[in-house]
């Protein structure tokens, strides 16, 4: 169950200075003690790295509540649909299917796009900074990992399960090598505590109280994709504990070790934020391994770090993926007969829904060829999208759906609507900050930040599909229930809502339903 991995926490979102500049630095590592997207320094990076995360976790624990309740691939547009009114599930469910599946698509392109910027600083730390690449050769390797994404996550499914713990491992020592050689390469050059918990500055023209908020946007970014656990569920043994196990730990390990990374790299950086930023690498992470272990040890944690940074792409290929051919298995993507089909050849999987994934990351991938702006909506995309899919199910189950709500193994207990609630308000107010142009108040069209456009497109066109033409034919997901696990209450809730109730004497479990037919695509056919 992949997320973005620990070495990457802080790190994902770029630097705009840099950004401005030409060569990118979509993925300064994190640390970069200083969230440089926001432009704030050292004390808030630290506090970010701590509040941002911990807001991100109680997201987790609402999650996990859902996840252990209800663990299935289409998770997040299933809960919405079965915890919403009967006015509003079907259009929400609509809603957040789409914005999920983008949102996860987001996810891999900004992931590929960090990948192909970290491949050619690389090549530009080699050559001593003497050459720098066209945004046509980024877009060439972007394309190609994507590609190289595609042809694994289609061929290794068998081995997928195991491939994580490779991963893991693989995050375990970057994450142990940069705080191993880090302090021993600047031994006699390191910062004060002072500097590391004390200092502050804002690198943008936004008053320092707002620029802090706003650094919240690395963490957010980071510690992002822990609902491929979720999406992963039906591949999974025992599920119902799988899931928020791998939701908590996948969250948790990222807070640790990325406030771990965030106070290493402030105490070896440079002070000069500045020089970072203008780096002739295009990486900051890269000009601080260069100051500490010079050429060659950058070269080789610089190299891991794109791997690791490729390896977590293909985590998150087979998650959109699943997600897709869900539902598409409902019928609610264009092409759904299409899409919706298993592989038996290559190990049943959604074959068509992978490539299906690949082709439209590799499209959206085209905006880094426009300008470095149109670029940053990239990363932006998985944010707002991810949190719109994130919290209209938790805002659902606790605004009509808490009597249908039966907790699974793992569950929060009497904090659960507290903490679902907390979650709630978090995810709109992270949906607000990734709107904001990070640079300041008064963006330039190359400054500008297009999450609001994109996103909107995204929505707008989801809810117009869904009130055109989708409402005629969609019913949502169909949810199959075990008998076992509804009480009385529960199962009233279900029929006053006017759901439906399908016996199935096979598995003595219960279909709901809106209509007697078959939905629209509904089913996977095999191939």
């Amino acid at each position: 169950m992949a997320d973005k991995s620990s070495m990457m926490s802080e790190a994902q979102q770029p630097s705009q200075t840099a950004v401005a500049e030409g060569f990118a630095s979509e993925d300064d590592a994190a640390a970069l003690d200083t969230c440089w997207p926001s432009g704030s320094c050292v004390t808030m990076a630290l506090i970010h790295a701590d509040i941002g995360s911990s807001f991100i976790f109680v997201v987790g624990l609402a999650m996990a509540d859902l996840g252990s309740a209800m663990p299935t691939s289409g998770g997040l547009y299933w809960w919405t649909h079965c915890f919403a009114s009967p006015k509003t599930r079907n259009a929400l469910s609509f809603l957040v299917g789409y914005s999920n599946t983008l949102g996860l698509v987001g996810g891999l392109c900004s992931i590929d796009y960090g990948f192909s910027l970290m491949f050619v600083s690389v090549i530009v730390i080699a050559r001593d900074g003497n050459w720098t690449p066209s945004n046509g050769v980024i877009f060439a390797v972007f394309l190609a990992c994507v590609l190289c994404h595609g042809v694994l996550a289609s061929t290794l499914s068998k081995v997928m399960g195991k491939l994580q713990t490779v991963f893991v491992v693989m995050n375990f020592v970057l994450i142990f090598a940069t705080i191993i050689a880090l302090p021993i390469g600047r031994a006699s050059q390191r910062n004060s505590k002072g500097f590391i918990f004390g200092e502050t500055a804002n690198l943008t023209t936004w008053p320092t109280g707002w620029t802090f908020m706003l650094s919240w946007l690395s963490p957010i970014w980071t510690i992002g994709s822990f609902d491929a656990c979720v999406h992963m569920s039906e591949e999974a043994a025992n599920a119902t504990r799988a899931v928020p196990y791998g939701i908590l730990m996948s969250i948790g390990s990222c807070w640790l070790f990325g406030f771990i990374l965030v106070i290493v790299i402030a105490a070896c950086m440079t002070p000069d934020f500045e020089s970072l930023l203008s780096s002739p690498f295009g990486q900051p992470m890269a000009q601080i391994y260069y100051d500490a272990i010079g050429k060659n040890g950058t070269l080789g944690l610089m190299s891991l770090l794109f791997i690791v940074q490729f390896l977590m792409g293909l985590s998150i290929t087979v998650a959109a993926s699943r997600q897709a051919w869900a539902f598409s298995r409902d019928g609610a993507l264009p092409f759904s007969s299409f899409f919706r089909v298993i592989s038996k050849k290559f190990g049943y999987i959604p074959l068509r829904a992978v490539w299906g994934c690949v082709l439209l990351a590799a499209v959206l991938g085209l905006l880094c060829l426009i300008a470095p702006a149109a670029a940053q909506a990239l990363f932006s995309l998985a944010v707002a999208g991810n949190n719109v899919a994130w919290g209209v199910p938790i805002l659902a189950r606790v605004v009509w759906g808490q009597k249908k709500f039966k907790p699974g193994p793992f569950y929060t207990g009497r904090y659960s609507v507290v903490i679902a609630w907390t979650a709630v308000v978090f995810l709109a107010f992270g949906i607000i900050l990734s709107m904001f142009p990070v640079g300041g108040p008064d963006p330039t069209p190359q400054t500008m930040n297009y999450t609001v456009v994109i996103n909107s497109a995204v929505w707008g066109g989801a809810l117009a599909y869904y009130f055109i033409d989708a409402r005629k034919w969609f019913v949502g997901p169909k949810i199959t229930l075990d008998l076992d696990d509804l009480s009385e209450s529960q199962e009233k809730a279900l029929q006053d809502e006017g759901l439906e109730i399908q016996g199935l004497p096979t598995r003595r479990s219960r279909s709901l339903g809106e209509s007697d037919g078959p939905q629209h695509g509904n089913g996977a056919e095999k191939v």
